[in-house]
Protein backbone atom coordinates (compact mmCIF):
# COMPACT_ATOMS: atom_id res chain seq x y z
CA UNK A 1 0.00 0.00 0.00
CA UNK A 2 2.82 2.42 0.80
CA UNK A 3 4.57 1.59 -2.47
CA UNK A 4 1.40 2.19 -4.45
CA UNK A 5 0.72 5.48 -2.66
CA UNK A 6 4.27 6.73 -3.19
CA UNK A 7 4.23 5.72 -6.84
CA UNK A 8 0.89 7.39 -7.57
CA UNK A 9 1.79 10.63 -5.79
CA UNK A 10 5.35 10.80 -7.11
CA UNK A 11 4.32 11.20 -10.73
CA UNK A 12 3.08 14.19 -12.72
CA UNK A 13 -0.38 15.13 -11.45
CA UNK A 14 -0.04 12.74 -8.51
CA UNK A 15 -1.11 15.55 -6.20
CA UNK A 16 -2.40 18.13 -8.67
CA UNK A 17 -4.70 15.67 -10.46
CA UNK A 18 -6.12 14.15 -7.28
CA UNK A 19 -8.80 16.31 -5.67
CA UNK A 20 -8.45 14.45 -2.37
CA UNK A 21 -4.84 15.56 -1.90
CA UNK A 22 -4.37 18.51 -4.24
CA UNK A 23 -2.57 21.33 -2.47
CA UNK A 24 -4.70 24.44 -2.68
CA UNK A 25 -3.94 28.08 -2.03
CA UNK A 26 -3.20 28.51 1.68
CA UNK A 27 -6.30 29.76 3.49
CA UNK A 28 -4.26 32.51 5.09
CA UNK A 29 -3.59 34.11 1.69
CA UNK A 30 -6.78 33.13 -0.13
CA UNK A 31 -7.95 36.76 -0.07
CA UNK A 32 -4.73 37.80 -1.81
CA UNK A 33 -5.26 35.15 -4.50
CA UNK A 34 -8.86 36.21 -5.02
CA UNK A 35 -7.80 39.83 -5.45
CA UNK A 36 -5.02 38.82 -7.85
CA UNK A 37 -7.49 36.83 -9.94
CA UNK A 38 -9.89 39.79 -10.08
CA UNK A 39 -7.01 42.03 -11.13
CA UNK A 40 -6.31 39.80 -14.14
CA UNK A 41 -3.62 37.60 -12.64
CA UNK A 42 -5.46 34.29 -12.94
CA UNK A 43 -2.60 32.57 -14.76
CA UNK A 44 0.12 33.40 -12.17
CA UNK A 45 -2.18 32.28 -9.34
CA UNK A 46 -2.90 29.01 -11.15
CA UNK A 47 0.81 28.50 -11.83
CA UNK A 48 1.53 29.11 -8.17
CA UNK A 49 -0.94 26.37 -7.14
CA UNK A 50 0.50 24.02 -9.77
CA UNK A 51 4.05 24.69 -8.54
CA UNK A 52 3.11 23.77 -4.97
CA UNK A 53 1.76 20.44 -6.21
CA UNK A 54 4.78 19.80 -8.44
CA UNK A 55 7.01 20.31 -5.40
CA UNK A 56 5.01 17.72 -3.46
CA UNK A 57 5.20 15.30 -6.40
CA UNK A 58 8.98 15.69 -6.50
CA UNK A 59 9.30 14.95 -2.78
CA UNK A 60 6.92 11.97 -2.61
CA UNK A 61 9.37 9.28 -3.84
CA UNK A 62 11.59 9.97 -0.80
CA UNK A 63 8.94 8.37 1.40
CA UNK A 64 9.65 4.84 0.14
CA UNK A 65 12.95 4.62 2.04
CA UNK A 66 11.42 5.83 5.29
CA UNK A 67 8.47 3.47 5.03
CA UNK A 68 10.88 0.60 4.36
CA UNK A 69 12.93 1.56 7.41
CA UNK A 70 9.78 1.67 9.56
CA UNK A 71 8.78 -1.80 8.38
CA UNK A 72 12.25 -3.21 9.14
CA UNK A 73 12.17 -1.63 12.61
CA UNK A 74 8.71 -2.96 13.49
CA UNK A 75 8.33 -4.73 16.79
CA UNK A 76 6.03 -7.66 17.43
CA UNK A 77 3.83 -5.29 19.42
CA UNK A 78 3.64 -2.92 16.41
CA UNK A 79 2.52 -5.82 14.20
CA UNK A 80 -0.15 -6.88 16.70
CA UNK A 81 -1.41 -3.30 16.92
CA UNK A 82 -1.69 -3.05 13.15
CA UNK A 83 -3.45 -6.40 12.81
CA UNK A 84 -5.90 -5.70 15.63
CA UNK A 85 -6.30 -2.00 14.84
CA UNK A 86 -8.83 -0.16 12.77
CA UNK A 87 -9.01 0.61 9.06
CA UNK A 88 -5.92 2.81 9.16
CA UNK A 89 -3.85 1.25 11.96
CA UNK A 90 -0.86 0.71 9.64
CA UNK A 91 -1.14 4.26 8.30
CA UNK A 92 -1.23 5.58 11.84
CA UNK A 93 1.87 3.52 12.62
CA UNK A 94 3.70 4.94 9.60
CA UNK A 95 2.67 8.46 10.51
CA UNK A 96 3.95 8.07 14.08
CA UNK A 97 7.22 6.48 13.00
CA UNK A 98 8.05 8.52 9.90
CA UNK A 99 6.29 11.90 9.78
CA UNK A 100 9.08 13.90 11.46
CA UNK A 101 11.76 12.22 9.35
CA UNK A 102 9.72 12.71 6.19
CA UNK A 103 9.20 16.37 7.01
CA UNK A 104 12.96 16.81 7.33
CA UNK A 105 13.53 14.98 4.03
CA UNK A 106 10.70 16.64 2.09
CA UNK A 107 11.29 20.27 3.06
CA UNK A 108 14.59 20.82 1.16
CA UNK A 109 13.11 19.21 -1.97
CA UNK A 110 10.02 21.39 -1.67
CA UNK A 111 12.18 24.49 -1.19
CA UNK A 112 14.29 23.65 -4.21
CA UNK A 113 11.34 22.88 -6.48
CA UNK A 114 9.31 25.95 -5.64
CA UNK A 115 12.46 28.02 -6.06
CA UNK A 116 13.08 26.54 -9.52
CA UNK A 117 9.72 27.65 -10.85
CA UNK A 118 9.84 31.02 -9.15
CA UNK A 119 6.87 30.30 -6.91
CA UNK A 120 8.59 31.66 -3.82
CA UNK A 121 9.62 34.86 -5.56
CA UNK A 122 6.15 35.33 -7.05
CA UNK A 123 4.55 34.67 -3.66
CA UNK A 124 6.79 37.19 -1.90
CA UNK A 125 6.22 39.81 -4.61
CA UNK A 126 2.47 39.26 -4.41
CA UNK A 127 2.50 39.55 -0.62
CA UNK A 128 4.60 42.74 -0.64
CA UNK A 129 2.13 44.44 -2.97
CA UNK A 130 -0.85 43.21 -0.99
CA UNK A 131 0.55 44.29 2.38
CA UNK A 132 0.97 47.88 1.15
CA UNK A 133 -2.73 48.26 0.34
CA UNK A 134 -4.35 50.36 3.09
CA UNK A 135 -7.08 48.76 5.18
CA UNK A 136 -6.72 45.28 3.65
CA UNK A 137 -2.99 44.63 3.88
CA UNK A 138 -1.35 43.54 7.03
CA UNK A 139 0.74 40.59 7.97
CA UNK A 140 -0.70 37.71 5.96
CA UNK A 141 2.58 35.97 5.24
CA UNK A 142 3.28 32.36 6.06
CA UNK A 143 6.14 29.90 5.74
CA UNK A 144 5.37 28.60 2.28
CA UNK A 145 7.85 25.72 2.45
CA UNK A 146 6.38 24.55 5.76
CA UNK A 147 2.84 24.79 4.37
CA UNK A 148 3.64 22.76 1.25
CA UNK A 149 5.70 20.20 3.15
CA UNK A 150 2.91 19.59 5.68
CA UNK A 151 0.24 19.44 2.96
CA UNK A 152 2.45 16.98 1.04
CA UNK A 153 2.63 14.74 4.09
CA UNK A 154 -1.09 15.07 4.77
CA UNK A 155 -1.76 13.94 1.20
CA UNK A 156 0.74 11.11 1.45
CA UNK A 157 -0.78 9.69 4.62
CA UNK A 158 -4.30 10.17 3.26
CA UNK A 159 -3.35 8.12 0.19
CA UNK A 160 -1.61 5.45 2.26
CA UNK A 161 -4.78 5.25 4.39
CA UNK A 162 -6.93 4.79 1.29
CA UNK A 163 -4.64 2.00 0.09
CA UNK A 164 -4.78 0.36 3.52
CA UNK A 165 -8.60 0.45 3.50
CA UNK A 166 -8.60 -1.26 0.10
CA UNK A 167 -6.25 -3.97 1.36
CA UNK A 168 -8.30 -4.55 4.49
CA UNK A 169 -11.49 -4.77 2.41
CA UNK A 170 -10.03 -7.12 -0.20
CA UNK A 171 -6.63 -8.58 0.75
Amino acid sequence: GTEKAVKSLGQANGYFGNDAVKILMPQKIQKVADMARMAGYQKPVDEFVLSMNRAAEAAAPLAAKYFGDAIRDMSLEDVRGILAGGDTAATDFFSRKTRDKLYTAFKPVVAQKIGEVGATRAYRDMMKKYETVPMIGGNQSLDLEDYITNKSLDGLFHTVGEEERKIRTNP
